[in-house]
């Protein structure tokens, strides 16, 4: 799977320069978390990939969901192709600059964020800073995951949600949490008075993130 995206390129491109890989949610594109690079650090690659997948009101998507049926939300063989095709572009992306020293951090929002949860958890060796914005993760997604501590100890994972998000409840963004907790992972799990996206008090606790 070739997926599209686009790119901001520091100034130097070294070994050891750190890129962030971006997965929009559904019905979205490249071009929407890829406003955030105005505030990430300068000397970052940033990455922004293009779901495979056409939906119905232009946009595009990593699977189908069916909002319809909690018990079946996501289609789980789109969602592993997807899974398998982000990592496969991870790994083209950062053969092809020489990143072999640098770190690599993840930023996902909402489709994009269950993703994130299950690259993290499947390879934690590969990366550092995870954030997951208004998004849960996907227990149909996590067979496999790895579970000894010191080798999940290197991740950092950013959690927020709104409290009013009407497209993934709040519970399920709080299973986040439980998850993490029993894997021993260091993560921040936020709260904000908003819907499903990304408010301003949001938005500047990301950035205090990713700038540490």
């Amino acid at each position: 799977m070739n997926l599209d995206y686009i790119v901001r390129e520091p100034e130097h491109i070294t070994p050891n320069t750190t890129v962030l890989f971006m997965l929009h949610g559904y019905g979205s594109n490249e071009q929407d978390l890829f406003s955030f690079r105005e505030t990430l650090p300068a000397d970052w690659l940033i990455v922004s990939f293009r779901a495979p997948r056409d939906t119905q009101f232009e946009g595009y998507s990593w699977f189908d969901i069916d909002f319809n049926n909690p018990e079946n939300f996501i289609d789980v063989a789109q969602a592993k192709e997807s899974l398998d095709g982000v990592l496969e572009n991870i790994l083209k992306v950062v053969n092809h600059y020489g990143l072999t020293e640098g770190k690599v951090h993840l930023c996902g929002f909402s489709q994009g964020g269950i993703l994130c949860y299950a690259l993290a958890l499947k390879h934690p060796d590969m990366f550092s800073y995870v954030a997951c914005l208004s998004s849960y993760p996907e227990e149909k997604l996590l067979d496999g995951i790895v579970k000894d501590k010191k080798k999940l100890e290197r991740l950092r994972f950013f959690v927020s949600h709104g409290t009013d998000d009407a497209v993934i409840p709040m519970e399920w963004g709080r299973k986040a949490a439980d998850l993490l907790y029993d894997l021993s992972c260091y993560f921040t799990f936020r709260e904000y008075m908003s819907g499903h996206g990304v408010n301003q008090k949001n938005y500047m606790d990301l950035m205090d993130f990713f700038s540490k």
